[in-house]
């Protein structure tokens, strides 16, 4: 006979998510030894009528990102599915009939407790799941207790107390807080506040063409897949050293380096879809080399949201092919994506240092060996990055 499975459910209108909830959401799982906790988002609160509340779809994503981390955590829609508002006991009874081999634990704030038999149906509530009710360490608990007993033996089922951290934190506080412009990276993950921020949530006054250069740095490293921010941060360090070895302009450089691969991580549809939307003309070969298209549709970004000048959108736009007779900041960031910290090639300790003995002499070599590259792997090479050694091997 398999183990029935223990799952714990976190929902809430999560307008923003905050690190309460996912404090609450450990402490259960720890606890109680659940098997998974679902973050459940609701579509239309009952307590909440009237009021406005953001887009599903932006408190979702926001959910999926604080979570990213955790496997034993799931963004469940499940909710988002069912008719009418979000009454717990109709999500509840939807849940059990699915699924009854499962036992589910309701995780709920301590104050929810003494207002539960106000809730539309707590016996079916409490038919369905075991209630955890969140109370902090250090607290008396004894008014808890007197409401378990009572709650119990009008409506039956299974109450216990949820030991938490001192936490607070609320929703509504964030938003304030964002709204006049004060941080929250003490009370959100940091990708949901990126988040926030770059899509402009709760009337944020945060204009993503005049952040300052530390603002800029975590909005544009939330553009990234995980795994591509070491090497964004290390083109960012290197293009720096270049920069001030070479007296270009250092804050455009850092601004360049680390808006470069702002589009990276799309596909060849999303790409060509950016393509269209922001009147790239493409070549032949641009069409069909999704690694070539990054560059354009990064460019296009970084001037768009960020407003980045003409100089820093050059420097993205060329920085995958290069091209004749290039500025100074354009070979920075060219040579900067290619020698940075995390490169580890046959040749890069070489390059490295041309590129310091002499700027050209390290772009001549670096075009020589991406053509030498491509076409050993039978790849064709694009005819910008042919001009620009011709252009400076004449």
């Amino acid at each position: 006979m398999s183990k029935m499975r223990k799952i714990g459910i976190m929902g809430g209108t999560f307008d923003p998510i905050h690190n309460a909830h996912l404090v609450l959401g450990e402490s259960a799982y720890r606890q109680f030894d659940l098997d998974e906790v679902l973050f459940m988002p609701a579509k239309q609160p009952p307590h909440k009528t009237g009021k406005e509340i953001s887009p599903v779809e932006d408190r979702v994503a926001m959910v999926r990102l604080a979570i990213a981390e955790k496997p034993y955590f799931t963004c469940s829609e499940f909710e988002l599915g069912l008719p009418g508002k979000s009454y717990t006991a109709h999500t509840l009874t939807a849940l059990h009939e699915l699924h009854p081999e499962a036992q589910y634990y309701f995780i709920m704030g301590g104050d929810s407790l003494f207002a539960l038999d106000e809730w539309y149906e707590p016996s079916v509530i409490l038919s369905h799941a075991v209630i955890l009710a969140a109370v902090r360490e250090d607290y008396d608990t004894t008014d808890m207790k007197a409401q378990i007993n009572y709650l119990t033996e009008r409506f039956g089922g299974r109450i216990e107390l949820l030991y938490t951290p001192k936490m607070d934190i609320s929703s509504t506080e964030i938003r304030e807080r964002i709204r006049t412009d004060k941080s929250v990276s003490d009370v959100v993950p940091s990708a949901v506040e990126n988040y926030i921020l770059r899509n402009g949530l709760y009337n944020t006054g945060a204009d993503l063409k005049n952040l300052s250069l530390q603002q800029l740095r975590p909005v544009a490293l939330s553009y990234l897949k995980h795994r591509r921010i070491p090497h964004v941060l290390g083109t960012e360090q290197e293009a720096v050293r270049l920069a001030e070895r070479y007296g270009a302009d250092v804050e455009k450089a850092r601004v360049a380096a680390l808006l470069h691969d702002c589009t990276k991580k799309l596909n060849m549809e999303e790409q060509l879809e950016l393509c269209q939307r922001y009147g790239i003309q493409l070549d032949e070969l641009e069409q069909r080399a999704l690694k070539l298209l990054h560059a354009k549709t990064g460019a296009a970004i970084a001037r768009d949201i960020f407003g980045v000048d003409d100089e820093i959108y050059r420097a993205i736009w060329w920085h995958t092919t290069g091209h004749a007779d290039m500025t100074l900041l354009e070979k920075i960031i060219y040579l900067a994506d290619y020698i940075e910290p995390t490169r580890d090639f046959p040749g890069v300790d070489e390059l490295r240092q041309a590129c310091y003995r002499n700027l050209d002499e390290g772009l001549l070599m670096g075009l020589e060996m991406t053509i030498e590259e491509m076409t050993n792997m039978g790849n064709p090479v694009h005819h910008a990055t042919v001009e620009a050694r011709d252009a400076l091997k004449r």
